[in-house]
């Protein structure tokens, strides 16, 4: 975890013993950590590792409430909708800033209607195929490609997905065609690049591991600058000399847009203690902890909406 990030969480605890501040409490009654995911999933390991945490810190019972549905948009939705008190919490995915140019129509605009509170970290992609393919390396995979246009494919668990538009990123990047195989969730995405019936898939490393120790998949590379924890020998794909193809999944918590500040930062502060106590443990699952200022966040779903919204133009890609 960077240390500059627990620097800026110093200077808000700081803030915090300020009359204003140490004044602002949550409402009575529980408070709704909503999950737009479905259980077992990232936002769902994070938001149960730090629910007990938290209600122990805020003097509240914390729920983990799972709102799954419309591509997390119906659990989203209810949090936009809450009252701004603290009493409502969302943890969510990159894909809030993924989905957004594909998903015309929608009843809010996440980066107008939500108030970010942290960054809470990380899970890294891994291109994986399957080992009939015959590639070991993602330039070999690139060299199949471009030998036969259009012939291979990949999968992801839907359109607009973090996943797929790595691929896309990918595409764009190296100026290839690969077909893309749209699921309805991962898991029969998993199913069909391990039995072959798809060319490639990226997945999250933590997903992906045990099926490549046990030599079920072969790892290709891993998406970013840098090698994930939980697969240390497979190359990123910067190391691979395809720099900027960089789809890494974040999650974060957000409240509902007009929380106060002093709560918000509150939140701030007691989720990086949390985070920092739970590390270890959260690394030993695949997740890579790393957090921000509420600022910082805001900043980085601006900016990840823009580019992907530009992405999804350059690549001509339509909703389902």
């Amino acid at each position: 975890m960077r240390s500059t990030t627990f620097a800026a969480a110093a200077a808000l605890c700081t803030a915090l013993l300020s009359p204003a501040g140490h004044a602002q409490n949550f409402p009575e009654g529980p408070v709704r950590l909503v999950i737009p995911t479905t259980p077992g999933s990232t936002p769902d390991l994070l938001a149960r590792t730090i629910a007990p945490k938290l209600s122990e810190r805020i003097g509240r019972p914390v729920v983990v409430d799972n709102r799954v549905g419309a591509s997390g948009n119906i659990g989203t939705e209810a949090v936009v909708r809450a009252s701004p008190n603290g009493s409502t919490l969302l943890i969510a995915a990159s894909s809030l800033a993924t989905g957004a140019p594909l998903q015309k129509g929608l009843p809010f605009d996440a980066g107008k209607d939500l108030a970010p509170v942290t960054l809470m970290g990380w899970s890294r992609l891994v291109f994986v195929t399957h080992p009939g393919a015959g590639v070991k390396t993602i330039n070999d995979f690139l060299a199949a490609v471009r030998k036969s246009p259009g012939r291979l494919s990949y999968g992801s668990p839907g359109n607009g997905t973090p996943n797929h538009l790595a691929a896309e990123l990918f595409k764009a990047k190296t100026q290839t065609f690969i077909m893309h195989i749209p699921y309805r969730g991962s898991a029969q995405q998993l199913t069909d690049v391990l039995g072959g019936q798809i060319d490639m898939a990226p997945l999250t490393a933590i997903a992906a591991a045990p099926h490549v120790r046990s030599g079920k998949l072969v790892p290709l590379a891993i998406t970013g600058d840098k090698r994930s924890p939980v697969l240390p020998g497979v190359p990123s794909m910067a190391e691979s000399g395809l720099p900027g193809v960089d789809g890494n999944i974040w999650y974060g918590m957000f409240a509902p847009k007009g929380t106060p500040p002093e709560l918000v930062a509150r939140l701030n502060r007691e989720v990086h203690e949390i985070l920092r106590e739970e590390e270890k443990a959260l690394t030993a699952q695949g997740f890579e902890v790393e957090v921000s200022t509420p600022a910082e966040f805001g900043d980085r779903l601006a900016r990840d909406t823009a580019r992907w919204t530009e992405l999804v133009r350059q690549q001509n890609i339509k909703p389902d």
